[in-house]
């Protein structure tokens, strides 16, 4: 018997491909399962299979954990018991005890060998996954096998992907012997059928596309900076040249438009805009909007957006059908874009500079002609005042030094002002919600930040609002069911 495990797992290992300490592993575990099964007690069985000889020995063992965390007594020990047999025992290790005279039985056998094939089934799996992983392949293209409720699963060699339904471009209509290119989405190593989900819409696999078609992209020569897709419909791709003497857009486009036909071709006729990359956003983001033409841009970096200004022949081409052009624009650029006509510009531009001049008046307590200047030299807010250079307030021909100290002084006085206010309040919120059963000081001052001022205030919260605030999920849930005891105390009243 001894020799012909040792036979089988040598014989499993060649055929398989697969390590023969992983088959060793799987036979231990087969042998526990079938083991066990002998037992009406729920117990822990360790099986071992001597790798030289083939013998195999089985041991119960019990896990040692905390003595108030001891659930199931028949596979757990307590720690302060097991310390009184092995005082160097630590939590999560096991105590064992050997079981003698087993023999595994005609059922535990056939229990065995179903395990070990699983296993083995899984290992080989496994090996298959792996080295497809170290050939770097993103790329994958397969004959669709069969398809599962609405999504088809692929054969590559011997791999098998999934390319789900809401991965494929829509309206394409896959059926089984189909040919079929795309790329690795993501890899779902708990799934029992494909491991490997593909993808069709996703951005990384129109850049894979062009890799394909355009040679100077895998030399170097050319880079795609960014990608954007609305799936079978239009995209657009961000290119830079590595080399001056490439024109990167004549490049990817090819002879006659012969590139960007053949990746068009394989995305069911998606249009591909090619847009030439600038370091510069604004640049950029002309670039991206082409071919409308922009007339001036507004660049907000602190709220990452950009006031697009378009004249009225130019407004529809720029939007583009259903907003389609702009958002794949922001897409590519990463910037909120808000395309407006000089009309809107100017009308926005009017009320910003209205509420600036309104703030300078009651902040700094100075007339409109004051306020005037400050908004026309381009300052925004009170900080700009109390700390842009004395030098650079200078400058201004219609105020001198001394002015421009009262200002600089009003203003930081004016912040001053604010901030012991904020204080008070935030003090006075978190004295509120200091009543909240298990609060602490710096929770509640993290609430008051978020705008959750009061204890009814936490109470109308939902869980969600709180993690979106990044507040612990348990946490967050626990601080609401706190500060909703009093509603739960008034209808036991």
């Amino acid at each position: 018997m001894s020799r012909e495990i040792l036979l089988l797992v040598d014989a499993l290992a060649r055929e398989k491909n697969v390590e023969k300490e992983i088959v060793f592993g799987a036979l231990e575990l087969a042998l526990a399962s079938a083991t066990k099964k002998r037992f009406q007690e729920d117990i822990d069985v360790r099986a071992s299979v001597d790798r030289t000889t083939g013998e195999f020995s089985f041991f119960r063992r019990w896990q040692v954990v905390a003595d108030q965390e001891i659930e199931i007594p028949s596979r757990q020990y307590k720690l302060h018991e097991a310390q009184e047999l092995n005082p160097d025992i630590q939590l999560g290790e096991y105590i064992e005890e050997p079981l003698g005279g087993l023999e595994v039985g005609r059922i535990g056998a056939q229990t065995a060998k179903q395990v070990i094939l699983q296993k083995i089934r899984d290992a080989e799996r496994e090996q298959i996954l792996n080295d497809f992983l170290m050939r770097k392949e993103h790329l994958v293209t397969g004959v669709i096998k069969r398809m599962e409720r609405g999504s088809a699963i692929i054969e590559s060699g011997r791999l098998e992907a999934m390319l789900p339904r809401d991965q494929m471009i829509p309206k394409e209509n896959l059926r089984i012997g189909d040919r079929v290119r795309a790329c690795l989405w993501k890899i779902d190593r708990a799934s029992r059928g494909p491991q490997l989900m593909l993808s069709r819409t996703a951005p990384e696999f129109l850049v894979k596309l062009f890799e394909l078609e355009v040679p100077e992209l895998e030399d170097g020569l050319l880079e795609i900076k960014a990608a954007a897709r609305d799936p079978g419909s239009r995209a657009k791709i961000a290119v830079k040249s590595n080399d001056q003497r490439i024109d990167p857009i004549g490049t990817c486009v090819g002879m006659r438009g012969s590139r960007v036909q053949a990746v068009t071709s394989e995305l069911a006729g998606e249009r591909v805009d090619i847009i030439l990359w600038n370091p510069d956003p604004a640049q950029f983001v002309i670039n991206a909007l082409a071919p409308a033409e922009v007339s001036s841009i507004v660049v907000d970096e602190e709220k990452h957006s950009m006031d697009i200004v378009v004249d009225e022949e130019n407004l529809a081409q720029a939007i583009g059908r259903s907003g389609q052009n702009v958002r794949l624009a922001g897409e590519l650029t990463g910037w909120e874009l808000n395309i407006m006509t000089v009309e809107e510009s100017k009308k926005k531009t009017e009320e910003e500079s209205s509420r600036i001049r309104a703030t300078f008046m009651e902040k700094l307590d100075v007339d409109q002609e004051v306020a005037d200047i400050l908004v026309q030299e381009g300052f925004s807010t009170l900080e700009e005042v109390a700390y842009v250079p004395l030098n650079e307030m200078i400058e201004i021909e219609a105020f001198d030094e001394a002015t421009v100290n009262e200002l600089r002084s009003r203003a930081r006085n004016a912040l001053l002002t604010q901030a012991i206010a904020s204080e008070e309040q935030v003090g006075h919120d978190i004295e509120d919600l200091m009543k909240v059963e298990g609060m602490d000081n710096d929770t509640a001052r993290l609430l008051a930040a978020k705008g959750v001022g009061t204890q009814e205030e936490l109470a109308d919260c939902a869980t969600d609002d709180l993690v979106e605030a990044g507040f612990d999920a348990e946490r967050a849930k626990e601080l609401i069911m706190a500060a909703r005891a009093p509603w739960f105390a008034e209808t036991n009243a």
